[in-house]
Order: structure tokens, then C-alpha cells, then sequence
């Protein structure tokens, strides 16, 4: 349990940096999605184990709503609340737009094994697969979130 929470702790404070660069908020969001992405794949048990310590340990939500506090004191969720007045943004709440980047980064991972059962992939091809999919999630929640925006 500490190793993970040691490893959430630096994901949020990563995030934190990003969130008080100078840059569009187009560019926070397609780093945070990137980085969620590729933090649940380094760290592939990481969603269950949540979830298990979630219905577990009622303390362990209470730590991290401590650290999550601390992304809400970026500032991102005021930039973002701007751009949605503004046009540049959908106006889509903060738990929609939350739960769209847990579920598309965190589910691939959550369903691999179903994947490779039932689709008869080999280690290497679900592996692969997954890889282009970080691609595909960053792509759509992008398109998504920023409807009237050309995306590179």
C-alpha cells in the first residue's frame, strides 16, 4: 500500500507542475491525459488496487483526498471553467471530464486479460495494441473536450 501510495503522490505532484506552467490549457490536458495514460501502463495494477483499497480502507480515500486537494489548489479547474465560458472548452463538469480521462485510461488496462483471452492475443501484440491506444484515447478526449480546435 505505501508503494502505491508513494507513486500516486508523485503522479499528482507531476501533474501539479504541469498544471502551473505557462501553457494553453489544450496542452495541460493532452499532457494530463498522456501521462495518466502512461502512468496506468507502467503501473497496470494500480486501477484494481484503488478500487480493492477504495471498498477496503475508508482512511486510505481520506489521505488522498489531501493530495487530490492539492491539483484542485493548481488552478486548472478555474482555467478550465474559463474556457468553457470562453467557447474553448465544452461545458462538460469537472467529474464527467475526470471520469472520461479514469475510464479511457484505466480501463485498457483493467480489461487486458479479456483481451488477450478472448481475442487470442500474444504479450506482444496486447502490449502493442495498447500502445496505439494511448494514441487513440489522447486523439478522442482532445476532440472531445475541444470541439472547435484543430489537434496535432
Amino acid at each position: 500500500q505505501l508503494i502505491f501510495q508513494s507513486i500516486l503522490e508523485e503522479f499528482v505532484f507531476s501533474l501539479i507542475q504541469v498544471f502551473q506552467e505557462e501553457m494553453p490549457l489544450q496542452e495541460k490536458m493532452r499532457i494530463l491525459i498522456q501521462k495518466r495514460y502512461e502512468f496506468v501502463e507502467k503501473n497496470p495494477e494500480f486501477p484494481n488496487f484503488i478500487h480493492n483499497e477504495i471498498k477496503r480502507n475508508a482512511e486510505f480515500m481520506q489521505h488522498n483526498k489531501k493530495v487530490f486537494d492539492k491539483i484542485a489548489s493548481s488552478g486548472i479547474f478555474e482555467e478550465a471553467h474559463i474556457a468553457q465560458q470562453k467557447g474553448e472548452m465544452r461545458q462538460i463538469d469537472m467529474f464527467h471530464i475526470t471520469m472520461l480521462i479514469m475510464s479511457n485510461c484505466d480501463f485498457p488496462f483493467i480489461s487486458r486479460n479479456f483481451h488477450i483471452s478472448t481475442q487470442e492475443l500474444t504479450e506482444e501484440e496486447i502490449t502493442e495494441k495498447l500502445s496505439e491506444h494511448r494514441h487513440i484515447v489522447s486523439d478522442m478526449l482532445m476532440n472531445y473536450l475541444f470541439p472547435n480546435t484543430t489537434h496535432s
